[in-house]
């Protein structure tokens, strides 16, 4: 199937018991069984729930993968991926990442054994200088969060491969989406998504993705998942899979605005830079170009009046913009990164990448591009 047909019916069967076209919302938390031992393939809805399953095989198809799994969160999701290293592993990861990510990393994980390297992942180059014995993940974001770096995925796998091909590489591809570009196809070992963003792309559920091709990876994941209970409900899983169904044609309403806003800001007078790689001008344009079907919806800019004042004379005076955490929905936010979202990674750090006082980030929604623009005019003057 081509990717718009996938959105709809990759990994989905009617139901058979009525033929109904969406899967039922199994609310249940438990399953008869025959005999010990023996049930129709579902005893506890921790293991599996057809609801979650008809999504799980939706994830897997979109991503090209051959399992997918569905989590509370996007955050259980990274849990999922972290918990299967031991102490004194090391992971090399991008320097310009989601602060709940790192909150995790740094705060969590680095108490339990694991060492982190934090590196520019534009350049390959700066992996490679961090592969050791120790090396056991390289995690990645591309486009980042919030400054829209782009990591060569092909050319990064490829590298730590070649290294040691038991290094796992996943990928958050929570900005780009499947529509505009495949990880695993590229040499990943694991995509992971904040499905509260587009893949539900309602604002109205929180949820995690793992897919995987690799049935070993993917029977390790399920047995952390299981054991650990970091589930998505039955409820949740009915909305993304219902969300997903769109998601090909919101995405490309979300590309098309967030070019316009990407344009419409590089030449206003107020804005010192503009963060997205679908500007020829962007550093990082030939690579997304060459990896990605389009450039989404994410722009991030920062204002000439570097002052925190100003940003928040912005963030405060948007009509159709709402000022919010989150992004990914057909509703157009606006975000404070160190304020809000990024809140949790140290000043310095966040100084030292260019997270600052007037970088403010945008998620294009769908609505009419001459409102956007309008409200983006009305609060920049």
């Amino acid at each position: 199937m081509k990717f718009n047909t996938k959105t709809i019916h990759g990994g989905q069967k009617h139901d058979p018991s009525t033929g109904a076209v969406m899967p039922p919302i199994y609310q249940t938390s438990t399953y008869a069984q025959r005999s010990p031992g023996d049930h129709k393939g579902y005893e506890y809805s921790r293991a599996a729930n057809p609801t979650r399953t008809a999504l799980e095989n939706n994830f897997a198809a979109i991503e090209n993968g051959t399992h997918g799994f569905a989590f509370s969160s996007g955050l259980a999701a990274i849990d999922c991926v972290l918990k299967m290293l031991n102490p004194g592993d090391e992971i090399i990861a991008g320097d310009d990442l989601y602060g709940g990510t790192y909150r995790m990393f740094t705060r969590m994980f680095e108490k339990y054994g694991l060492k982190f390297h934090f590196v520019n992942m534009e350049d390959a180059i700066n992996v490679e200088k961090f592969i050791n014995t120790n090396t056991k993940l390289i995690w990645l974001e591309t486009p980042t969060n919030p400054l829209m770096k782009i990591a060569d995925i092909q050319e990064i796998s490829s590298l730590v491969k070649t290294k040691n091909p038991n290094i796992l590489i996943a990928v958050d591809n929570t900005f780009a989406t499947p529509y505009l570009q495949l990880p695993l196809d590229l040499g990943a070992d694991i995509v992971m998504h904040s499905a509260t963003k587009y893949l539900g792309g309602h604002s109205d559920v929180v949820m995690g993705a793992l897919m995987v091709k690799d049935s070993k990876l993917a029977e390790e994941i399920h047995f952390i998942q299981f054991a650990g209970g970091a589930i998505a409900g039955p409820q949740d899983s009915f909305l993304v899979l219902r969300g997903i169904k769109t998601l090909h044609i919101r995405m490309q309403r979300h590309c098309e605005n967030g070019m316009a806003i990407a344009k419409f800001l590089s030449t206003h007078d107020k804005v010192k830079e503009v963060y997205y790689p679908g500007l020829e001008t962007d550093k990082n344009y030939l690579i997304a170009k060459k990896q990605m079907n389009d450039f989404g919806g994410m722009v991030s800019f920062r204002l000439k009046d570097e002052s925190q004042a100003a940003a928040f004379k912005v963030l405060e005076n948007f009509k159709v913009f709402t000022l919010a955490e989150s992004l990914g929905g057909v509703e157009s936010l606006v975000n404070h990164p160190i304020t809000m979202t990024h809140a949790s990674i140290p000043e310095k750090e966040r100084e030292k990448i260019g997270i600052t006082d007037s970088l403010i980030r945008l998620s294009a929604g769908i609505e009419d591009i001459d409102d956007l623009i309008e409200d983006l005019k009305n609060v920049l003057i």
